[in-house]
């Protein structure tokens, strides 16, 4: 079993602004407001949260290589 990342890099698609942020890991986090344009930010078609499009770490879930229900 690997050890699970719970800090990733968001980076805003828009402004370019990047902040380390901590991955939840009961559940996935569907939006996020980049803290510098204030544009909210929403995951892309196929990924399952905002870490997954944006992030320098997909989340624990994916991770793990299940979905953000628990399912394997």
């Amino acid at each position: 079993m690997s050890v699970i990342i719970l800090e990733s890099i968001l980076t805003c698609p828009r402004c370019s602004f990047a902040k380390q942020e901590t991955m939840p890991t009961d559940a996935c986090q569907f939006y996020y407001e980049c803290c510098n344009c204030k544009v909210l930010l929403r995951p892309y078609p196929g990924d399952c949260c905002v870490f997954c499009s944006f992030g320098s770490v997909k989340c624990p879930p994916i991770q793990q290589q299940r979905d953000c229900c628990g399912q394997a």
